[in-house]
């Protein structure tokens, strides 16, 4: 695969709730492996205009992150502009 065991960690460590490598479940170490993982098939399917499974797999991954992001707006909005800051979302 793509991602290796040490960028999750990584990702999750810098993103995560905890700031520590085991902090997987939080919504915010979830929205950032999410978009690295968006941007990844991005420049995938800019290589490849007609791969229409990664396509489908890509939108999934948009509403998934989406639910996630309109989850923390309702419930700490503090955190949601924190992780748009950081990962440089726009809503």
């Amino acid at each position: 695969m793509y991602l290796q065991k040490e960028k999750k960690e990584e990702l999750f460590e810098n993103h995560g709730r905890l700031k520590s490598k085991k902090d997987t479940g939080s919504a915010e170490s979830q929205i950032a492996l999410f978009t690295h993982r968006i941007l990844h098939l991005t420049e995938h399917m800019k290589k490849n205009k007609k791969d229409y499974s990664t396509q489908q797999g890509l939108l999934k991954l948009v509403g998934k992150r989406r639910k996630l992001l309109n989850y923390l707006h309702k419930t700490d909005i503090e955190r949601y502009r924190a992780i748009l800051a950081e990962l440089k979302l726009r809503k």
